[in-house]
């Protein structure tokens, strides 16, 4: 006969069933204070966990009492400086109260209930619902990995797979097969008369029957199985010119950070390609495209031009291929149309590409962005950002769920 006690542990973990349901329910909330979180952060520490406030009125609890309607008097127990009928002057907003505290003479506040998120929290909060657009399985020949799957149970395993509902069903089955005739066998002793000692054997075997037996556990069992991979390559394309001062620069990285962080937080395989330009066009590694502090002019054709160089060397049929751009706008001369134009031929390769406008506050439209607008095609999208915390919506908004649908 087994014993069982589950010292699986939880000990950091106890609520986490009541923390999934805090979160779900205030997902809202939360990520409305994520917006101002990232705005405010060193784009080093955007993996870390946060402390999130909420205003304390947001998480109020739906709760039964009577309402506004009917008679009802009530003296409360102690009551000696109230009659019933008398009216209690509301006490005034501001003013010194009874406490030992300062009075301060601001504007009434509320309560604010501050939440704090672990990093892989924060991290899923941060990039739920964002997917890449028309990500397809296109390469199903032998290119595969493995991966463990559920394949049914077994007798043997460890104790952190036991499958304890499979397992208690087995005793509960094979304790009624047991049982069931010999409790029959003793309801017709009793009928008959039988003797005592004849009962009493009868129903000492009954209780022998073990609540639960070896013969019964069941261990949940994974078995690889191979599965074809998702190819997908993102190309990230910034701006590095001289118009591109610190402050366009820092949105640009901003976003590349963010997006870094999505693709590899939610997808297995996909491979990045840094691509910066001024005059000319570079494919560097992610230390130098997010740190080197390069400049010079501006031709945007020609980061264009070696994103279709790439494309055709090193990514054949299977490929979903994403390319993101990020830019002040500032292009001149026959540039404008050479990169309007080349986008246009790229996009029947690329299931998606993203423009985003940095640091434009003048209000009019730029040059390239002009040029953009009149692209019409399905797999092509763009944005601007202005500040800090615009950065975060607009990434949101370029691969959100229902921008791939």
């Amino acid at each position: 006969m087994s014993t069982f006690i589950d010292r699986r542990l939880n000990d950091r973990r106890k609520s986490t069933a009541n923390r999934v349901r805090f979160l779900r329910r205030y997902k809202k909330q939360i990520r409305r204070s994520l917006d101002d979180i990232v705005s405010k952060r060193k784009m080093g520490d955007f993996e870390r966990g946060a402390k999130v406030k909420l205003p304390a009125k947001d998480i109020s609890e739906p709760q039964f009492s009577y309402g506004s309607g009917g008679d009802r008097e009530v003296v409360h127990p102690g009551n000696r400086e109230f009659e019933t009928g008398d009216k209690i002057p509301r006490p005034p907003s501001q003013g010194q109260g009874q406490g030992d505290g300062d009075a301060s003479d601001g504007e009434d506040t509320v309560d604010e209930f501050l939440f704090t998120l672990s990093r892989d929290e924060f991290m899923s909060l941060f990039f739920d619902d964002l997917e890449l657009p028309r990500l397809a399985r296109t390469q199903l020949g032998p290119i595969t990995e493995n991966k463990p799957r559920r394949a049914g149970f077994a007798t043997q395993g460890t104790p952190a797979n036991l499958a304890v509902v499979r397992s208690l069903r087995n005793a509960m089955a094979r304790r009624m097969a047991v049982q069931n005739p010999l409790k029959e066998e003793l309801r017709q002793l009793q009928e008959a008369g039988a003797p005592a000692s004849d009962i009493a054997d009868l129903e000492r075997r009954i209780a022998a029957v073990p609540w639960v037996d070896d013969f019964d556990l069941r261990y949940v069992h994974r078995a690889m199985r191979a599965e074809p991979v998702t190819r997908a390559a993102m190309f990230c394309l910034m701006d590095v010119s001289a118009s591109m001062d610190e402050a366009r620069k820092d949105l640009a990285k901003r976003f590349f950070t963010l997006l870094y962080l999505f693709l590899s937080r939610k997808y297995e395989a996909v491979e990045l390609i840094f691509i910066r330009h001024t005059s000319d066009a570079e494919e560097v590694d992610e230390d130098t495209f997010f740190h080197d502090p390069k400049s010079g002019g501006t031709v945007v054709n020609t980061a264009l031009t070696l994103l279709d160089d790439i494309i055709q060397e090193r990514y054949g049929q299977g490929w979903n291929l994403y390319a993101a751009q990020a830019s002040d706008g500032d292009a001149f001369g026959a540039d404008i149309e050479k990169s309007r134009s080349c986008l246009e031929g790229l996009l029947d390769r690329l299931r998606y590409f993203a423009y985003l406008e940095v640091g434009n506050t003048s209000g009019r439209t730029s040059p390239l962005a002009g040029a953009y607008a009149r692209i019409d095609h399905p797999h092509f999208a763009m944005a601007e950002a202005r500040h800090r915390n615009e950065i975060y919506p607009v990434l949101r908004s370029l691969f959100s769920q229902e921008a791939s649908a």
